[in-house]
């Protein structure tokens, strides 16, 4: 039987176009706002158009000592430039790209997945230290 993380892709963003890349803004202080920023296509930009797209990236974070991760949000990107004129005639398209913000009470792991509509999901972590 088939696993989800059967399907799941991993690789360095630096040199794949489909990673989440996780950005963690300033020192993470306990039970603080933090902000988050989310994007696919950092070091290589994926493709935003109708035939080929991020259609959304999850975030999820992994307390140190704790057993299941925590789902945090999820980030839709709805136009990729379809139109009643044809692919990519549409006057807007969506950047894979978000700022959150969390409150984290412990040290742990974000986790980001992204799915592409043609290459699949793409995986990604990020230790974060609280201060």
């Amino acid at each position: 039987m088939s696993k989800i993380g059967d399907h799941v892709q991993s690789a360095d963003w630096k040199s794949e176009k489909h990673v989440p890349v996780i950005e963690v803004i300033g020192p993470v202080k306990k039970g603080e706002p933090c902000q988050v920023q989310l994007s696919v296509g950092a070091e290589i930009a994926h493709p935003h158009t109708t035939e080929h797209h991020i259609r959304y990236i999850k975030l999820f974070f992994k307390p140190d000592g704790e057993k299941f991760i925590v789902h945090l949000g999820s980030f839709m990107f709805e136009a990729h430039g379809e139109s009643v004129e044809g692919a990519n005639e549409g006057s807007a398209k969506c950047e894979p790209k978000v700022t959150a913000t969390v409150s984290l009470e412990k040290s742990g792991e974000l986790v980001a997945l992204s799915y592409c509509n043609i290459h699949g999901l793409w995986d990604n972590s990020e230790k974060v230290s609280l201060a």
